[in-house]
């Protein structure tokens, strides 16, 4: 054995195993570095940048990595709108001769004003692409994500005489716009780069304690596709209907008739969504308008799924404007926004029960418990270019237990992720993300 602490441990004690001796001198190292990692997520929370501007978080991360003895490419990934500068970075620990292991943090935080009243609340502001001002938090969870980022990358620094390989670890922008994943992969993540055999990452769960880690094989998240579908009339006066194709009425008619997509053309047995989120139509009570504006999305796990329900859409709004005598060149527009278009997420099974038994051994087996996919979206699935890389997103704890009992217990939920009150438990949260992830990229790439 290399390590002379670790035989000493073992001549002096025959039946000390070297796992448990591995995860005990993983524990020393954690125990170490986890005051400032929770000093930097305090920073990282009351310094947030929403997606597209993530520049200064970027620069952060890459100065940490850095020193730690990662070569950096920063500012990298291009997105479809090649106006916006990528933030996105690329953090590269070579190691010997060994697998290629991809570890990703997203970085962005959200337009939402803080309410948590925590002593390191947000009072960010920025403005956002309209040029509006708004108040910007970390009501995702980004901060966490990179706070055990960091603290992975800190102990795989430490510890590169129990793995090889190369070591890949992303920080990625605009996850909460369903364009980042994109933008890495844009930019030839996979040409300048190893191209990884095994891609893994973290997302924090508003309801899960401190200290558990939620599984998902298969299907995780599902996709998101944003459709503007502009409802077209013939406006006029208030007083004089007859004279107008009313676009509102129509509209209306139109958010009911797309609710049957769901429960009369798609099998129950794929789960779909189709959510009208706005409307927006006419300036004043008496005018009659020209146009209606609904914002649509529409979730599915499966492509096919998801392209039959956009084409229910225009064929729906369609049929429905012929009914009311609309005239062929004021037939309703739908158009699909792919630019923030986001993939299911697809966790490989066979790659998922190998982190999973990784996680119970690490932290327990009452600390690894199985979840039900859900219909929230996450960019990560892109990476895995159709299941052709193993690919493992698990949930990561982030409430205090006693905070979880009580709303079991009164049938009161949580604040849900994106709440201006949703507030992580730092501490045991990034411990557990920290001891979590350096468990599964050591078994991964061990010697």
């Amino acid at each position: 054995m290399r390590n002379s602490t670790a035989r000493r441990a073992l001549l002096l004690f025959p039946f000390f195993s070297l796992a448990a001796f591995a995860q005990q001198s993983l524990d020393a190292l954690i125990d170490r570095e986890l005051p400032k990692l929770c000093e930097t997520y305090k920073f990282l929370h009351q310094n947030p940048e929403i997606s597209y501007q993530e520049e200064k978080t970027s620069a952060f991360l890459a100065k940490e990595l850095r020193g730690l003895g990662f070569e950096i490419t920063d500012n990298f990934g291009r997105y479809r709108d090649e106006g916006r500068t990528s933030f996105g970075l690329v953090a590269v620990l070579k190691n010997g001769v060994g697998p290629t292991v991809m570890v990703r943090t997203d970085m962005d935080a959200l337009p939402v004003e803080e309410k948590t009243g925590l002593p390191y609340s947000s009072t960010a502001r920025t403005r956002n692409d309209a040029g509006q001002e708004v108040a910007i938090m970390h009501a995702c969870g980004h901060d966490i994500h990179m706070s055990s980022f960091l603290g992975t990358a800190t102990l795989l620094s430490r510890t590169k005489d129990r793995w090889k390989g190369t070591l890949i670890m992303i920080g990625q922008p605009s996850e909460e716009r369903g364009a980042g994943a994109q933008a890495m992969l844009g930019g030839g993540l996979y040409d300048r780069f190893p191209r990884p055999d095994f891609l893994l990452a973290i997302h924090d769960n508003a309801s899960l304690e401190a200290g558990k880690v939620g599984m998902t094989e298969g299907f995780a998240f599902a996709s998101v596709t944003s459709v503007d579908l502009i409802v077209r009339g013939l406006g006029g006066h208030g007083a004089y209907p007859h004279l107008t194709k009313d676009p509102i009425v129509l509209a209306a008619e139109i958010v009911l008739a797309l609710q049957t997509i769901v429960s009369r053309e798609n099998s129950p047995l794929d789960p779909a969504v189709v959510t009208v989120g706005s409307i927006h139509g006419g300036t004043k009570h008496n005018i009659i308008p020209d146009d209606v504006l609904l914002q649509i999305t529409v979730r599915a796990y499966k492509e096919d799924v998801r392209k039959r329900i956009i084409a229910s859409i225009g064929r729906i709004a369609r049929g429905t404007a012929l009914a009311a005598g609309i005239p062929e060149d004021r037939m309703p527009v739908v158009k699909v926004d792919e630019s923030e278009y986001t993939a299911s997420t697809y966790n490989n099974p066979a790659f998922t029960q190998r982190v999973s038994r990784v996680l119970q051994s690490a932290l327990g087996k009452e600390n690894v418990v199985k979840l039900d996919p859900v219909m929230g979206a996450e960019d990560f699935g892109a990476y895995s270019q159709n299941d052709a890389i193993p690919l493992c997103i698990y949930w990561l704890g982030a409430i205090e237990p006693a905070k979880v009992r009580k709303s079991e217990e009164t049938g009161i939920p949580l604040p849900s992720l994106h709440s201006s009150l949703f507030a992580p438990q730092p501490e045991p949260t990034i411990r557990t993300g920290m001891k979590a992830m350096t468990s599964i990229v050591l078994d991964l790439m061990k010697r």
